[in-house]
């Protein structure tokens, strides 16, 4: 039996993997979507007189920091991030991080996300954006003006702990971690980032995941035939 636990431990986990290959495959095209993973991780309980049994869990997820392609959009809003680091914003749930650029101003003049949230600063305040701007200068480093009149900086933070991120969503993310602001950031105007994820990679896992699941399954079904059979003639 300790060999069925061991195998279902690890279907377990492989079907959380599908889920998560399935996830990224679904959000390819998604601006500023990161490709996430999972990490199997195994321990092993010993008793005196017994073999040891090892089992598989796959609950830890690690989320890609590569950076994905920026297209140029031509959007007077639209921000792209090159290099580390994430735009922070303002949500009912707290503040949370994400690499989706693509913003407008609000009727209140807040720079805002396309939920409505507003895009935070260097300094964690509002970014604002005059009503009558007709037109905006953006500074590599994410400094916004008008007509030489400096509005403000988009902030861009990075996370002490990568592996702290918690996924919100599709494209938001919070941290425990330590954040804070990134001392010399990149940011491309009139650009967006595409999703980071690389979608033939991830089919090719999928068909990986989908052979071994199968795999498994058939051995349980044999154990499960045997045991029985061992029931059986023990009831004769």
């Amino acid at each position: 039996m300790d060999t069925s636990y061991t195998t279902l431990s690890r279907q377990s986990g492989l079907m959380n993997e599908m889920r998560l290959v399935a996830n990224n495959i679904a959000n390819a095209n998604t601006t500023g979507y990161r490709q996430q993973g999972l990490v199997f991780s195994e321990f092993v309980k010993a008793s005196p007189g017994n073999p040891s049994l090892s089992m598989a869990r796959a609950e830890a997820r690690n989320t890609s920091l590569q950076q994905g392609v920026l297209t140029e959009t031509g959007g007077q809003f639209d921000f792209a991030i090159e290099g580390d680091g994430f735009f922070m914003i303002e949500t009912p749930s707290g503040n949370r991080l994400t690499r989706a650029g693509a913003f407008s101003p609000s009727a209140e003049g807040d720079l805002v996300t396309m939920d409505g949230y507003r895009v935070l600063d260097s300094n964690g305040a509002p970014v604002f954006i005059p009503p009558d701007a007709a037109s905006i200068d953006v500074g590599s480093d994410g400094t916004l003006s008008i007509e030489g009149q400096v509005l403000g900086q988009i902030g861009v933070y990075r996370v002490a702990d990568p592996t702290s991120l918690v996924r919100e969503g599709s494209t938001q993310f919070r941290s425990d971690a330590a954040i804070e602001p990134v001392e010399e950031p990149v940011i491309v105007h009139r650009f967006l980032e595409g999703s980071n994820v690389n979608a033939i990679e991830q089919v090719t896992r999928m068909i990986e995941i989908q052979r071994a699941y199968e795999l498994g399954q058939s051995f349980l079904e044999t154990e499960d035939e045997r045991v029985r059979g061992a029931l059986k003639a023990l009831m004769r």
